[in-house]
């Protein structure tokens, strides 16, 4: 089989997560190679299946990535689908998933336009500390937490008035907890948890990215914890090859959902490199079942 693993073309040289999943495939038999998804001169149709990985500057073009997985995919199997990089690389999204089990943070939305006046919303939720992100965004880009005090909100305005004459943007209370449990992943290959992870950053930041000097440990989850993940994706129309469920721990004690990553999310394999052979294993039957249609 021959199996492209989607990628941009500025990875760092520090991005070696995915290399049990390049030793799985290749003990399968699959030749596998590391197509940069904006290139013109390739043809989709010469690969059996296409897996998005590393497509880590789709956030800067998201239109044109869409576009690309629209086309790629009626040329080819893409993993995720289509459908799903649509629907997931714009954080609306995240509207609408408590209907289906999966509690999330309080959101104001603000689109392109919009005029808030922060404080009063602020005060109306009860925040005292609250967090700005982009619509479409990651590796924490255009982020800002901020005190909901005079300073504090000056520079959270400027914030705002920057970013939102050109992108949608997302207010959410602050979870302090990430500066101490950090961030947890539950990750499922196929259906199936294969492991969890937690993401630590930097002391007084919460940043939980390797760009930004994070560490990550295994993190073992609750059977009840995941539960509404197992029931989520059963009933998934999608059949989502992967899925990474990002959370905080509210003050309340529950886990909060604040990113569902189903486009090209680390899947953290050397916290539990047999999920890479389960990944491999079910992306080499997905493409033999297709190439038999």
């Amino acid at each position: 089989m021959r199996i492209g693993l989607a990628t941009s073309g500025d990875v760092p040289d520090w991005e070696v997560d995915d290399q049990p999943l390049h030793r799985a495939l290749e003990r399968a038999g699959a030749a596998v190679s590391h197509p940069v998804w904006n290139d013109p001169a390739l043809d989709w149709a010469d690969f059996d299946a296409v897996l998005i990985r590393t497509t880590w500057d789709y956030h800067l073009q998201r239109d044109a990535f869409v576009a690309w997985a629209e086309r790629a995919s009626a040329e080819t199997l893409l993993l995720n689908s289509a459908s799903v990089i649509r629907w997931n690389t714009h954080k609306s999204y995240l509207r609408g998933l408590e209907e289906r089990g999966l509690v999330t943070l309080e959101t104001l939305w603000l689109s392109p336009g919009d005029e808030v006046d922060l404080r009063r919303e602020c005060e109306l939720r009860g925040w005292t500390r609250a967090f700005i992100k982009p619509q479409v965004g990651a590796t924490a880009r255009g982020t800002l937490r901020f005190d909901a005090t005079d300073e504090g909100l000056t520079r959270a305005c400027e914030h705002v008035s920057r970013l939102l004459p050109s992108e949608g943007l997302m207010v959410q209370p602050y979870i302090e907890s990430v500066e101490t449990h950090g961030e947890v992943s539950a990750i499922f290959i196929n259906g199936e948890h294969t492991h969890g992870v937690r993401k630590i950053p930097v002391a007084g930041d919460y940043r939980v990215q390797d760009d930004h000097g994070a560490s990550d440990e295994p993190y073992a989850f609750g059977a009840e914890e995941l539960a509404p993940f197992r029931a989520f994706l059963a009933d998934s129309p999608a059949d989502l090859l992967y899925a990474r469920f990002d959370l905080l721990r509210h003050p309340d004690g529950s886990l909060r959902l604040i990113e569902l990553e189903l486009v090209e999310p680390s899947l953290f394999f050397r916290h539990g490199e047999e999920a890479a052979e389960r990944l491999a294993a079910a992306l080499l039957s997905r493409a033999r079942r297709m190439a038999a249609v």
